[in-house]
C-alpha cells in the first residue's frame, strides 16, 4: 500500500487581525501551522498504516521554503517521506494553477517512490477554504473521487469511505487507485513520539523546481495560469446590536415599532 498526502503551511486563523485602515490581513507575528484538514487527512492515511504495517505514506506540500516545517511535523506524526515543490514561477498560482502543478508533482514524485495507491487531501484550507484543489487534483490524474470523507478503510483492491452528507453519512466503495479529501470526523489526530519528532527533525526534505517536473507547462501555472483575479478585498462593517420592543401588549409594540421606523424615515 502507497499513500500520498498532499498538506499546507496555513496561518493560524485564531491570531489574524486586520488592519483598520488598508482592510488587509496582518501576517507580522502569526504563526504558521498545519491544515488541519490536512491532519485528518494524514490520521486517516495513518490508520490504514496501522492495519497494514507494509504501507508507505508520502507528504507533499506547495509552498515556499519554510513549509518544510510542516512537513517535519508530518514526518513525526505518522510520515515516511516528504516533499516539497517550491519555485518562483508558481507565485500567485490559483486553486486551477495549483492542482495542476501538484498533480505534475505528483507524476514525478511516483517515479521515485511508486505509484500512489490512495492521494489523501484535507477537504479544503482554513485559508482559503475553497475546498477546490483536492477534487481539482483527481480531475488532472484522471482518479475516481470521494470528498468530506470520515473514515476509511481498505478492503482488497476498494477502499469502503464513510462520507459526510447533509442527511448523516453514506459509504462508499471506491476502487484504488482513488484520491480523498477528508473533513473532521469523530476522532483527532495522534501525537507525534519523541523518537519520531527527533528523527523528523534530522530529515532531509528534497525541494522539487520547475525545472525538475520535465512535463509541466508554466502557461498553466503561476499567475500566468490562475484565470482566478482577485479584484477587492474588505472587511465587512459591523452592524449595530437590535432593539427589543416588549411592551405591556403586542398592540403596543406595534404601535412602538411603527413610531420607531417613522422617525427613521424607513416608512
Amino acid at each position: 500500500m502507497n499513500m500520498l498526502v498532499c498538506v499546507k503551511q496555513v496561518p493560524d486563523t485564531t491570531e489574524i487581525k486586520i488592519d483598520p485602515v488598508t482592510n488587509t490581513l496582518i501576517r507580522a507575528g502569526v504563526p504558521s501551522i498545519l491544515n488541519p484538514f490536512d491532519g485528518y487527512a494524514l490520521e486517516a492515511a495513518a490508520r490504514i498504516k496501522d492495519a497494514d504495517p507494509s504501507a508507505k505514506i508520502v507528504v507533499l506540500s506547495m509552498g515556499p521554503e519554510q513549509a518544510k516545517a510542516v512537513l517535519k511535523e508530518s514526518l513525526a506524526i505518522a510520515a515516511d517521506k516528504a516533499y516539497l515543490v517550491s519555485d518562483r514561477a508558481f507565485g500567485g498560482s490559483d486553486t486551477l494553477a495549483t492542482s495542476y502543478i501538484i498533480s505534475e508533482t505528483i507524476k514525478k514524485v511516483e517515479e521515485l517512490e511508486g505509484k500512489f495507491d490512495i492521494i489523501f487531501c484535507g477537504k479544503q484550507a482554513i485559508d482559503g477554504d475553497t475546498a477546490q484543489v483536492g477534487p481539482e487534483i483527481a480531475e488532472h490524474l484522471g482518479l475516481p473521487q470521494v470528498t468530506y470523507g470520515l473514515e476509511a478503510e481498505v478492503d482488497g483492491d476498494t477502499v469502503k469511505v464513510k462520507k459526510e452528507v447533509e442527511e448523516g453519512v453514506e459509504v462508499i466503495g471506491v476502487k484504488m487507485p482513488c484520491l480523498l479529501t477528508f473533513t473532521k470526523p469523530a476522532w483527532d489526530p495522534r501525537y507525534p513520539t519523541i523518537k519520531r519528532k527527533m528523527a523528523a527533525n534530522r530529515a532531509e526534505i528534497p525541494t522539487l523546481t520547475a525545472a525538475d517536473l520535465p512535463t509541466i507547462d508554466l502557461t498553466q501555472a503561476g499567475l500566468k495560469g490562475s484565470p482566478t483575479k482577485v479584484k477587492k478585498t474588505f472587511v465587512p462593517q459591523k452592524k449595530s446590536g437590535g432593539v427589543k420592543i416588549k411592551e405591556e401588549t403586542a398592540e403596543d409594540s406595534a404601535k412602538k415599532l411603527f413610531q420607531l421606523l417613522s422617525d427613521a424615515s424607513i416608512i
